[in-house]
């Protein structure tokens, strides 16, 4: 026992001693602004092959997920020949609605994906299924014509009730036929655009509206569900009346929704309330910077309202980027940051962000890191099956902080695809653009040609 104290205590002094001869670290001997931080996220610049090979997950479930076949819902047996319309034939059922305004989201995404990397996996997710929504709009039409109507599948396709139906899908759609001059898209894109301008409900002054949850409301949402589609209709046909119509939109919810002070938009506005709903929702806010870019991606330079739109997505950004959090993330409710982390947000504020910068309308220097900060964030929500976790489920208005804090997130939320896609995307040509780099221990953006090392501090 005396020779085991006797260990013990010989152990004691050579790890005091250890402890003593060990330098202090001090700001002379040790260089304290190299210390590595113990970010929560991967930070730095995402390499390249890392950005594509996410993608390629997301791509890789969707596809396994989202068949696009016609069955017949009694035998379960494909149905090929479409000139025979038939009452039992509906769409085999997958993970996602192929004819959802989440999926216009989706198809975009895989268009411009395909664009950025040259893979064209991407975009023959595109056209397979577009394709298909266009042979299934001639099948049920027929249907439809002959008097079968409450139970036809594409009833909301045919005559949509609301701009969820239509809008964001003819977006997607009029994108896919300038590609790939698909005709067959056009009696559905032409039904969209009818519904958009001609019988969607609006105010008195011709804004669009609803009349949920209370008389007379504008949703942030809708601008998206609506201008973007708008502006792809006059880059299809070069008529005016589209981009004026985007235009006018534009400025009647921002007259209304947008809070300068904080550079964001309220989610919902109502006529006859005196104080609005003043609730900031991630995703909402999403829609309303999404639609700026899609408008002005479309809308001629020589149009007159495009400057002001052009500073109103300024401003918005503004805001946008005073709100990430620092783990890179967005919140539920922007400006609420013990409200929940949430992804979809994230990557539609990542996309338009690198998409400002890779179009010439933001600082790269001062915003090129927040969007790289918020791939990287996003990306650790893609898991290795390919879907894209945290997602808020879907969302109407609410009147109270608890109705957005407490909204469920799901891994099926379909919200969340596109928009991971879209930002992977934008990065992958923000990377090809400027020179990313960690330079003094930080995110850095600089043109190509330019020598940063010789900027550190020697």
């Amino acid at each position: 026992m005396k020779k085991f104290y006797l260990l013990l205590l010989s152990l004691a002094s050579l790890f005091t001693l250890t402890i003593a001869q060990t330098p202090r670290t001090t700001d002379v001997n040790t260089p304290l602004y190299l210390l590595p931080p113990d970010y929560p996220i991967p930070y730095g610049p995402p390499k390249a092959e890392e950005i594509k090979a996410t993608i390629d997950r997301v791509y890789g479930y969707l596809e396994s997920c989202t068949p696009a076949k016609l069955v017949n819902k009694v035998t379960k047996v494909e149905i090929t020949d479409f000139n025979k319309p038939d009452t039992f034939a509906i769409i085999e059922q997958g993970t996602f609605r192929l004819n959802s305004y989440e999926w216009g989201v989706t198809y975009g995404a895989m268009l411009l994906a395909t664009e950025v990397t040259g893979d064209p996996k991407y975009k023959e997710y595109t056209i397979k299924r577009t394709d298909f929504l266009a042979q299934l709009y001639g099948y049920y039409k027929k249907l439809w014509d002959t008097g079968f109507k409450i139970n036809n599948p594409f009833s909301r396709v045919i005559e949509p009730k609301a701009l969820d139906d239509c809008g964001s899908m003819c977006n997607a759609m009029v994108k896919t036929l300038q590609q790939t001059r698909n005709t067959k898209l056009r009696p559905m894109i032409d039904g969209f655009a009818d519904f958009i301008l001609n019988k969607e409900y609006r105010l008195a002054d011709g804004t669009i509206a609803r009349n949920r949850p209370q008389r007379n409301t504008l949703w942030l949402d809708d601008m998206y569900m609506s201008i973007p589609a708008l502006g792809q209709l006059g880059n299809l046909t070069g008529d005016k009346k589209f981009f004026d119509e985007a235009a006018k939109q534009i400025f009647k919810f921002s007259d209304r929704m947008f809070v300068k002070e904080k550079g964001l938009f309220r989610h919902g506005w109502v006529e006859e309330m005196t104080e609005h709903p003043s609730f900031h929702w991630g995703r909402a806010n999403g829609w309303g910077v999404l639609t700026m870019c899609e408008l002005l991606d479309v809308l001629p330079d020589s149009h007159p309202e495009r400057s002001k739109i052009l500073d109103l997505y300024k401003a918005h950004v503004r805001g946008i980027a005073q709100c990430q959090s620092g783990n890179g993330f967005w919140h539920q409710l922007l400006d609420c940051n013990d409200s929940y982390p949430e992804t979809s947000a994230t990557a539609i504020f990542t996309y338009c962000i690198a998409h400002g910068v890779n179009k010439g309308w933001l600082d790269p220097i001062a915003y090129g890191p927040i969007a790289v900060l918020g791939w990287n964030a996003l990306s650790t929500n893609v898991n290795a099956q390919g879907q894209v976790e945290g997602t808020c489920v879907g969302t109407g208005m609410g009147f109270d902080a608890a109705f957005y804090y407490h909204r469920p997130t799901h891994p099926l939320a379909a919200h969340g695809y596109g928009p991971a896609i879209l930002a992977g995307a934008e990065i992958l040509k923000l990377l090809k653009s400027y020179q990313v780099v960690i330079n003094e221990t930080s995110v850095m953006v600089y043109p190509l040609g330019v020598d940063w090392r010789n900027l550190q501090i020697k």
